[in-house]
């Protein structure tokens, strides 16, 4: 039976004191005794006994002795190295901060048009490894700098399945989700966790078959304005309307509504009562798109109101030509398990022009604005919306004295629990 790795390096250990100073019979000694009690090859023998004890100067600060009791270390060059993490970072954060697998398919577009803009600038080899980069390396080259931005308490909670099923209340085609043009429709309410008095509310409109998303504010969830918003953001829409899916709130279900579907001759579908997962596509929209730009805090007056709005402006620009989206293609039940898989990462724009359903001179207007857009402007002008309306949040100087000490009384409480 032979020697363990530990015996070996202990036998080398004691072989190697004094090797360099020795002559050369006795080094051919220790190496012949070395090699039969340790079946090393005389190459790697010779090599172990002749760097222990070496120093080696690595740096000015760092001095390595040699040891055969350790196992050497293999440090391999960083191929990516930090000037493409800094870039890497640069492009992250002016994507919202997206994983991996959204950034990395988008990666080479979005160069090219940083660029064309002025807003980049790097070296031809850090470009290239950028180009080939996966995204695997993308998270693991983030993750350090991910964990800056993690909160540190997390909702245990997990988005639920996927369900489509609509209540049809009347049909003039068939509900198709393939093509462009049918979209779920939700309000977004801004009361702050209190809902006292009137508070501000988004109208969130999303094409289930290009992801393309569309968002109003509006002063509460009258009938009036609902209807005015839903009016304006049809036209905003880079395709014909097609049909709508609601929740089943009084602010849709309506005669204006539905005498006005009629009219247009649009497919009007409401989902079951308390099935949330019904109007899926809008609920995820109400938190990656509206809820990450405004978050959760109260937004009641005139102000406000105006601040949405042209936040919303800018962020219906930056969210469906720049951000990528991935769409569930199937699901497949593994033991206890669920596994999805998801296509290529594409922005509503890209999804869009791929449409065929899409006309050309609608895809014609869609490139000439795609040209003129500058991602990084755009983040800057929602970074500094988003810090104007921060500002002005949980303001409560418009609501009657009782009801302004419920609000803030009820607010303070939830910060207690939590």
């Amino acid at each position: 039976m032979g020697l363990t790795m530990t015996e070996k390096r202990s036998v080398a250990a004691q072989k190697a004191v004094g090797y360099r100073q020795a002559r050369k019979p006795e080094k051919t000694r220790r190496l012949d005794e070395l090699v039969e009690l340790t079946h090393y090859t005389r190459r790697h023998a010779r090599r172990l006994m002749s760097q222990h004890g070496r120093k080696l100067r690595l740096n000015q600060k760092r001095v390595v002795v040699g040891d055969v009791n350790q196992r050497g270390s293999r440090e391999r060059a960083r191929f990516y190295d930090e000037p493409v993490v800094a870039v890497l970072i640069k492009i992250w954060k002016m994507m919202d901060y997206i994983c991996g697998k959204r950034l990395q398919p988008a990666l080479a577009e979005l160069i090219r048009v940083l660029e064309r803009h002025n807003e980049l600038s790097c070296d031809r080899e850090t470009r290239a490894k950028l180009l080939k980069i996966s995204a695997a390396t993308i998270d693991r080259l983030l993750r350090p700098e991910r964990r800056k931005y993690e909160l540190r308490s997390r909702s245990r909670t997990r988005p639920g399945t996927l369900l489509k099923r609509q209540i049809p209340i009347r049909t003039f085609s068939d509900w198709d989700e393939q093509r462009p043009g049918f979209v779920e429709i939700d309000l977004v309410g801004h009361d702050g966790g209190v809902a006292v008095g009137d508070y501000c509310q988004t109208l969130d409109l999303t094409d289930i078959a290009t992801t393309w998303t569309e968002t109003a504010a509006v002063k509460n969830k009258a009938q009036v304005w609902v209807f005015a918003a839903l009016k304006n953001l049809r036209k905003k829409l880079p395709f014909p309307l097609l049909g709508l899916d609601s929740d089943n709130g009084s602010e849709f279900i309506n005669e204006y509504l539905l005498a006005y579907c009629q009219k247009e001759k649009l497919t009007f579908t409401r989902s079951r009562p308390y099935r949330k997962n019904d109007n899926c596509f809008v609920e995820q929209k109400n938190y990656s798109v509206v809820r990450r730009a405004v978050g959760y805090s109260r937004y009641d007056t005139d102000e406000q109101l105006q601040l949405l709005n042209e936040l919303y402006s800018q962020l219906r620009l930056y969210t469906n030509f720049f951000l990528p989206t991935m769409k569930l293609q199937t699901k497949e039940r593994v033991g206890s398990r669920v596994k999805k898989t998801y296509d290529k990462a594409q922005t509503p724009y890209q999804r869009a022009l791929a449409a065929p359903q899409v006309s050309k001179p609608d895809q014609q207007r869609l490139k000439q604005k795609y040209a003129t857009l500058n991602p990084a402007a755009l983040k800057r002008k929602l970074d500094r919306l988003q810090q104007r309306l921060l500002q002005t949040a949980s303001s409560t100087k418009h609501l009657p004295a009782r009801k302004r000490k419920k609000f803030w009384s009820e607010t303070s409480s939830r910060a207690e629990v939590q």
